[in-house]
C-alpha cells in the first residue's frame, strides 16, 4: 500500500472512531495492510518504563513492560530518535521476542517534544524497513500523539 494512501485511510478510520479504540484500529489497519509487518504494537510510556498497549500479530510478546534504555524499544524512548534495525540478529539491544523476527523498526511517540510512547514493528523479513517507513510511520506517531 503507498503510505500517503495509507497516512488518508488513518485519518478516516481516525475519524470515525471512539477515541478509546483508536490505537488498536490504527495498529489493525498497519498489521492488515503492510505484507511485512508481523507484529504491530503500540507502548505507553509510564514513568521509566514502557507498557504495551494495543497489539496485533500472531502471539503476544512477552516484553510487555521494557525500561526505558533496555533494548531497541528503551532505547528509541531514550533518544526519542526512530531505530530502523534491518538484522536484529547482530543488534546486540533486541530484545528477542520472536524466532522469526529479523527487522524491527521503532518510532517514538512525541507531545511537546517528550515521548509518551512508541510504535514498534517487526518483521520476519531482513531490511524489510526503509527510509520511507520511517517517515510514513512518523508522521503516524504525530498522529496519534493526541490519544496517548
Amino acid at each position: 500500500m503507498k503510505y500517503l494512501l495509507a497516512e488518508k485511510k488513518i485519518k478516516g478510520i481516525i475519524a470515525s472512531s471512539k477515541e478509546s479504540n483508536v490505537l488498536q484500529k490504527v495498529v489493525d489497519f498497519l498489521y492488515d495492510n503492510f505484507v511485512l509487518y508481523s507484529w504491530v504494537g503500540i507502548y505507553i510510556l509510564r514513568g521509566d518504563m514502557l507498557v504495551l498497549g494495543p497489539w496485533r500479530g500472531e502471539q503476544a510478546t512477552e516484553h510487555t513492560k521494557i525500561p526505558v534504555g533496555r533494548g531497541v524499544c528503551g532505547s528509541a524512548a531514550k533518544s526519542g530518535k526512530t531505530e530502523i534495525v534491518p538484522d536484529v540478529s547482530v543488534d546486540k539491544r533486541y530484545l528477542s521476542c520472536f524466532v522469526s523476527t529479523k527487522s524491527e523498526i521503532v518510532i517514538p511517540i512525541k507531545r511537546n517534544g517528550l515521548v509518551i510512547g512508541e510504535i514498534d514493528i517487526d518483521s520476519d523479513t531482513k531490511n524489510a524497513f526503509s527510509k520511507k517507513d520511517g517517515v510514513f510511520l512518523e508522521r503516524i506517531a504525530n498522529i496519534l500523539s493526541t490519544f496517548i
